[in-house]
């Protein structure tokens, strides 16, 4: 059983920045991957940013350059940096468990665990 709840979103300026943050309640896996999907109003939810248990990392276009994972191992927490932020990054964001399968996958089938959620607004 994984767990997974997301913090850290808010609301700021065209420019400003967010730190999300995903922790996990789960057991350790030798092999893992967390993505991180957003979902803004009326729109389909989008893979933004992935990580494997390697540290191996894949960010979307839209967020490259602007956006960065980091890990706390210790903590079982990833996090997100959001940087630049921009109108078009406003969305719920989702961070998403898969166990067993190191993959920078951002299908959102084969996730088989998520967290609710936390709303991040920017505005110009």
């Amino acid at each position: 059983q994984v767990q997974l709840v997301e913090s850290g979103g808010g609301s700021v300026q065209t420019g400003g920045s967010l730190r999300l943050a995903c922790e996990q309640s789960r057991r350790t896996y030798l092999y893992y991957s967390i993505g991180w999907f957003r979902q803004a109003p009326g729109k389909e939810r989008q893979g933004i940013a992935a990580i494997t248990s390697s540290g191996q990392t894949f960010f979307a276009d839209s967020v490259k350059g602007r956006f960065t994972i980091s890990q706390d191992n210790a903590k079982k927490t990833l996090y997100l940096h959001m940087n630049s932020l921009k109108p078009d990054d406003t969305a719920s964001y989702y961070c998403a468990f898969r166990a067993n399968v190191a993959s920078l996958n951002l299908g959102e089938s084969v996730y088989t665990s998520w967290g609710r959620g936390t709303q991040v607004t920017v505005s110009s």
